[in-house]
């Protein structure tokens, strides 16, 4: 067990209550096959021990599952779901939109806040755990930078340590998703992996191997990503290139490849 885990799971626990120290979380394996399945599961193929499915979706047996959850933004079908003053505003009063998804930010600007969104999101953190997931993914770790500057990287890395500190009682480790810049405060936010999108693509990827001693799941969404990726961190890293929507086989627009 790492002193981090060991410290943390204490801290749960209460040094010298009698109670048993929660069991550290199993991390995902190094350089190992991947498939990111978050737009719909299916079948993983043949050599993958790592699979990555939305939080609605059952993890695939037998393998390392990561469960995602979208923690940082609502979905836009689920924004009638959330309280009107938990959806981030400008000073107009008006809601703050990542216009590539169409998808509120959160208001994680104050630790009453932080606390409200994160007792939400870690009611889905607990399914995950109920349904036999091995890890999750909490996204968007890096919307404070779409936030108008009405966020900071220390609201983001505050709000995560709560969602770690849940997730680690559930048995279940935590991946940073993206965010580059944040990943020296892997420990202070409780973080366990990285899973990158196209670190290939952009040289971001020594930056994450560093950080989490190659465990780094990474999605490239292009040939050359995919190429640059593999020319340099195939021996070390778990790669895999899907498609921009992350499609299921037989959609149109389906691609999965390694190597």
């Amino acid at each position: 067990m790492r002193a981090g885990v060991a410290l943390l799971a204490l801290a749960l626990t209460g040094c010298g209550s009698g109670e048993p120290a929660p069991t550290a979380p199993r991390l995902p394996p190094r350089h190992a096959g991947f498939d990111y399945q978050i737009g719909g599961a299916y079948p993983p193929p043949a050599g993958v021990r790592v699979v990555t499915r939305d939080r609605a979706d059952s993890p695939a047996p037998g393998l390392y599952n990561v469960c995602y959850v979208n923690a940082f933004q609502a979905q836009p079908q689920e924004r009638a779901d959330w309280p009107a003053d938990l959806l981030l505003r400008d000073r107009a009063g008006r809601v703050v939109i990542d216009e590539d998804w169409d998808e509120p930010l959160l208001d994680i600007g104050t630790p009453a806040k932080r606390e409200r969104v994160a007792q939400r999101v870690n009611r889905w953190i607990d399914g995950c755990a109920e349904k036999g997931y091995d890890a999750v993914e909490p996204d968007n770790y890096d919307s404070h930078t779409r936030s108008r500057h009405l966020l900071t990287p220390a609201d983001a890395t505050a709000f995560m340590r709560l969602l770690t500190r849940h997730a680690h009682a559930r048995h279940l480790a935590v991946g940073q998703k993206n965010t580059p810049e944040l990943a020296g405060e892997r420990e202070r936010a409780g973080l366990d992996f990285a899973v990158a999108e196209e670190c290939g693509q952009y040289d971001e990827c020594e930056v994450y191997a560093r950080a989490y001693d190659d465990r780094v799941l990474d999605i490239e969404y292009t040939d050359s990503g995919l190429r640059k990726a593999s020319a340099r961190w195939g021996s070390r890293l778990s790669i895999v290139r899907r498609d921009l929507d992350v499609s299921t086989p037989g959609d149109e627009g389906y691609v999965r490849r390694t190597g």
